[in-house]
């Protein structure tokens, strides 16, 4: 039984005129329900590790972890930290089946990443979302990362590939751990299906949030042994340092 939803058309309907902000409720500037003042407002990731988007406080810079432990993916792109109200759109998102949500800030980051495309940031072959453990996509209906993969590959015209990776073991949900749980609880957690196009590939992994980077790194690995040339991360959201503030 396929658990994940299935859409005619758009989980929001985007008009050409008269939208509210979601976030104020008063006009938006444009079809994409927020308004330019709310926009300005989000917690805009500034300067941050070339690497992993870590914030940092300077530009050009590269984390020490990612100096002394090199990703197996080559970089993050993420348009905001983790603080509000971002945190709370993505909850509700993620949690409560608030669409609306995810579609705003998955419209927000395809922009995002057809600014980066048109300056510094190459286009990958196809994006890949990180896949679901069966118990939690049972309990929750859908997988927040395909649903943004899927609107991103319509904004930036990328293949979506939802086959490529497969989650093996229903694992603890990651945000209850520290660092080093994350990654003991994702040992053996994913496979590379069989037939999956990896090798020689420049692919992007699609999720919410980076936190420790544990998933990325897991995966990006995974199928950099499987041949692929290039693995970056996309997603909404960088969390912070421990102890820092957003």
């Amino acid at each position: 039984m396929r658990c994940q939803p299935q859409y005619e058309g758009q989980v929001y309907i985007w008009l050409e005129n008269n939208q509210s902000c979601l976030l104020c409720d008063e006009p938006a500037d444009d079809s994409t329900p927020i308004c330019m003042a709310c926009e300005t407002e989000l917690p805009w990731l500034g300067d941050q590790c070339r690497t992993c988007a870590l914030p940092l406080p300077a530009a050009g810079l590269t984390c020490g972890h990612c100096q002394n432990h090199p990703p197996a993916f080559h970089q993050v792109v993420a348009p905001w930290t983790y603080g509000f109200p971002v945190d709370s759109l993505i909850t509700r998102f993620k949690h409560s089946a608030k669409w609306p949500f995810g579609h705003l800030l998955g419209e927000l980051l395809g922009q995002h990443l057809l600014d980066r495309f048109d300056n510094d940031l190459d286009r990958p072959d196809a994006l890949l979302p990180v896949p679901l453990a069966r118990q939690r996509l049972r309990k929750r209906g859908f997988n927040q990362a395909a649903m943004l993969a899927r609107w991103l590959s319509s904004r930036l015209g990328i293949p979506c590939d939802e086959r490529a990776l497969l989650r093996t073991l229903d694992t603890e949900a990651q945000q209850v751990l520290n660092a080093d749980a994350r990654r003991k609880n994702l040992r053996n957690a994913f496979n590379v299906t069989q037939g999956a196009v990896v090798a020689g590939r420049h692919l992007a992994l699609v999720d919410d949030v980076l936190t420790t980077g544990a998933t990325a790194q897991t995966l990006a690995r995974l199928l950099m042994k499987a041949g692929a040339a290039r693995v970056d991360i996309y997603c909404l959201a960088r969390t912070p340092k421990p102890g820092k503030s957003p």
